[in-house]
């Protein structure tokens, strides 16, 4: 993995190049990575929010869901994008002499680059809400996209050489996107987990990926709320930013393991592409 950021000039070029080609032949370029998430973010809303009356249960319902949005689709698009990196780049990977973690890891940047767009138009939502920056928020911002970042690069590292062997593990990697959204409190509030789930509940903020939502709430969600403290109490974990920083660990594990699995993989890459 370090040998990936010795050689920051081709990662930028591979960046650039995955960035550029997304948007080819666009008449409006950019613009489309925020009417994306600007049409994601109304839908929802209405239809979840004002049709379904969620607005009743949750305050700020567009919010609550726009925020495990932005972190659920930096995920799932690292995992999607870096599983077919491999493959898609195989004359890349024939003919240059460059470390082919590079191809997974500049997926995991491509995905970072947009969600710039949808976090500037969760900021203004929240601005509009009347919400104001706090260390805490912002700390557990960080904790969450960090989290994200390393267990969706783990995963990409994992499933790119896997992909290049059995090309099944794309489809697997969509099916389990059809579940991601439904297992962290996005769509609905943690605080019915424990009314609905049972006895599983206590199980629940082992999904990495549950706690990261959390944390991006705790970051914008929260503050844009009436009552912060009465908010929080109901409607996030005691000890939150502990069990970030506890899958925080678990991802560097998972990304540990996802590189020594790549790595006894990478050699018989050329020939199986």
């Amino acid at each position: 993995m370090l040998a990936v950021f010795q050689k920051r000039y081709l990662l930028k070029l591979l960046v650039k190049r995955e960035v550029s080609a997304r948007y080819q032949s666009s008449f409006l370029g950019l613009l489309w990575s925020y009417i994306g998430p600007a049409c994601q973010f109304f839908i929802y809303w209405f239809v979840l929010g004002t049709i379904l009356g969620l607005h009743k249960e949750v305050e700020n319902f567009g919010i609550h869901i726009f925020c495990g949005l932005v972190v659920v689709h930096f995920f799932t698009e690292t995992f999607a994008a870096g599983t077919r990196s491999i493959v898609r780049n195989k004359s890349l990977v024939a003919k240059l002499a460059l470390p082919r973690e590079m191809f997974p890891v500049a997926s995991m940047l491509v995905s970072l680059f947009h969600v710039v767009p949808q976090m500037v138009i969760l900021i203004a939502g929240c601005l509009y809400l009347g919400w104001t920056p706090d260390p805490v928020g912002m700390l557990a911002l960080v904790l969450g996209f960090l989290i994200a970042m390393l267990l969706g690069t783990a995963g990409a590292l994992l499933f790119s050489a896997a992909n290049v062997y059995f090309r099944d593990f794309g489809n697997v990697v969509n099916i389990l996107h059809m579940f991601i959204r439904f297992s962290v409190p996005m769509i609905y509030p943690y605080s019915i987990v424990h009314t609905r789930f049972g006895e599983a509940a206590q199980y629940y903020l082992w999904n990495p990926l549950a706690d990261c939502v959390l944390l991006v709430q705790r970051a914008f969600w929260v503050g844009t709320t009436d009552d912060l403290k009465a908010t929080e109490a109901k409607h996030l974990p005691p000890d939150l930013l502990i069990w970030g920083i506890g899958m925080m660990g678990i991802g560097f594990v998972m990304l540990i393991i996802g590189q020594l699995v790549f790595s006894k993989l990478e050699s018989k890459i050329p020939e199986r592409l």
